[in-house]
């Protein structure tokens, strides 16, 4: 037992969990965590300029480190402010503990100022939330939500902290932490069963998700999808990187459009969604992306995407690593001689068509409009990989203008790559700067649209307050291009009501320079490379504002 304040108690809780990092944006109620940071040296706290960012820096800190985030938002129109980047974290599953400072028990019920209950706010983006009512509840609470947080299938949680329970004190077991070993694999009769029905397949493909990046397990797939000669996509909703590019078995990603998936994936027989999504969508279609009668096997640590929208033929509610290791010696036992000549031909028939061919056809193409003003998006896309460091990791938030980044980058590890999870944008500018302090020795590149980059641009004074290595790319079109091209076909409609910015027109360059950081414009493709290598040997953030063509007005 230990005679300890709430705030203590609270700030060394955070630190045995092995939280580095306090994410937040401070206000009345939270001054007792304020007040107590000075005795914990060991816990940075990064300040941002919004709720909205502070949840996505931690959330970009979790999805990069795979351990837990802590952030901490002012009572209830703060916790308001950041509900958009928990429904992100929500998306992509970030253990991320949410704490918010609330009233003092009591005081509450006067309605004073800035109150409002807030377990009801958090509750449906949560795993779990809940509100400290006694002192002597906040170790195994917090100890629970750590837990919970980091159990898979992991996501964010949230606790709020009342004003009496932080300034109390009192004799607490401050506990431990509790790590779920969530490692689980199939029976042997699973998996006798799921290698026969894999071998049965004469043309199987394999939808790869985000699981497979956050398990680690590139290895593992693209071992199991030249074992079956299977073509492989990512999924939907590009996350993060899902599967080695470069692998000859790599095809891309799927697309949103329902009738290029189903064009794309009917003639294969046997679809196998590995840590996937299950044709996850955007706007309605009369078309059904899955082919009818598919045949469809899903492995995913995530009981609820398993039969959710499709039935499976086979439903595999374990971890993608261990289930692909325990398969993979199956697999090669039951294969006979005919099989693995089918499917050496399988692969030489991938090989001429795979994201490598594809590649090089797209540069190709796109080196065509190097000299197009205003520049082709893809022309962006393809310069800024070609200036990039080798270990650079990508963070992607620019919707249309980025529709071709992954054709000119390759997935090459786990954590090169990290897209828009939930759909709501916003996250990329500060999602960035958690990314880049989760992995210090990489430098960033954050591509994000300019109407994105409005959601969060203040997420530029915590890069240039904290130095880190981050180039933002600004793909600046003047105007929210992807509902121009969805309001013409979806209603049929031409006049284009709210979906510009040009008078006035944003002004990146002086707008980065006031938070203190250095930034240029560039109005020419061969500028790019150049730009791009000179951020990223300053050491420090930098914004490019690169004014690309918006897919209606005329070209040079």
């Amino acid at each position: 037992m230990t005679t300890i304040t709430g705030r203590s108690a609270f700030l060394s809780i955070l630190e045995d969990e092995g939280v580095k990092h306090l994410f937040g944006n401070p206000g009345t109620t939270e001054l007792p965590i304020m007040a107590a940071l000075h005795d914990y040296p060991n816990i940075q706290y990064v300040l941002a300029m919004q709720e909205a960012l502070v949840v996505a820096m931690a959330d970009g800190y979790a999805r990069a480190s795979n351990k837990l985030a802590a952030c901490n938002v002012h009572v209830a129109p703060g916790l308001g402010n950041a509900m958009g980047s928990i429904y992100g974290a929500k998306f992509y599953g970030s253990p991320v503990l949410i704490t918010a400072g609330q009233q003092e028990q009591g005081h509450g019920l006067m309605e004073p100022m800035l109150y409002d209950p807030l377990v009801p706010i958090a509750a449906p983006l949560t795993k779990w939330a809940t509100e400290v009512t006694r002192i002597e509840d906040l170790p195994r609470i917090m100890r629970r939500a750590a837990k919970v947080a980091l159990t898979p299938p992991t996501g964010p949680v949230f606790i709020s902290l009342p004003g009496d329970i932080l300034n109390a004190t009192a004799d607490l077991d401050l506990g431990r932490p509790t790590r779920v070993d969530a490692n689980t694999r199939p029976s042997d009769s699973a998996l006798e069963q799921l290698a026969k029905r894999v071998r049965q397949a004469k043309n199987p493909a394999i939808i790869a998700g985000h699981e497979v990046s956050t398990q680690s397990a590139f290895a593992e797939v693209s071992r199991f999808a030249a074992s079956i000669g299977a073509a492989v996509y990512g999924q939907t909703v590009a996350y993060n990187a899902v599967y080695p590019s470069e692998h000859v078995c790599y095809m891309g990603s799927l697309t949103r459009n329902q009738r290029q998936v189903h064009d794309t994936l009917a003639p294969y027989d046997l679809l196998i969604f590995v840590g996937a999504d299950v044709l996850r969508m955007s706007v309605w279609s009369e078309i059904d992306p899955l082919p009818s009668g598919a045949a469809v096997i899903q492995i995913a640590e995530r009981a609820w995407e398993l039969g959710k929208n499709y039935p499976a033929e086979i439903a595999i509610n374990a971890n993608v690593k261990e289930t692909l290791n325990a398969l993979q010696p199956v697999i090669e036992r039951q294969q006979s001689a005919s099989e693995r000549d089918a499917i050496t031909a399988r692969i030489n028939a991938i090989k001429s068509r795979n994201w490598s061919v594809s590649h090089s056809q797209m540069r190709e193409k796109t080196g065509a409009a190097m000299q197009t003003i205003p520049i082709d998006p893809r022309v962006l896309m393809m310069q800024t990989v070609a200036g990039m460091l080798p270990d650079s990791i990508v963070v992607e938030e620019a919707l249309t203008s980025s529709m071709s980044l992954t054709s000119f980058l390759p997935y090459r590890d786990a954590k090169n790559y990290y897209g828009l999870a939930s759909g709501g944008i916003g996250f990329a500018m500060a999602g960035a700067v958690g990314i880049q302090l989760a992995q210090p020795n990489r430098p960033v590149v954050a591509i994000v649209g300019d109407g994105s980059a409005m959601y969060s641009i203040q997420s530029l004074w915590t890069a240039a307050h904290l130095k880190l290595p981050i180039t933002y790319v600004i793909a600046n079109n003047k105007s929210y291009r992807i509902l121009k091209e969805r309001v013409m076909p979806f209603q049929d409609h031409k006049k284009f009501i709210g979906m510009d910015f040009n008078d006035p027109e944003i002004d990146f360059v002086n707008l980065a320079r006031s938070l203190g950081v250095r930034a240029s414009r560039i109005t020419r493709a061969d500028d790019i490379v150049d730009a791009i290598r000179d951020a990223q040997r300053s050491g420090g953030p930098t914004l490019i504002d690169v004014m690309v063509h918006d897919g209606f007005s005329a070209t040079k």
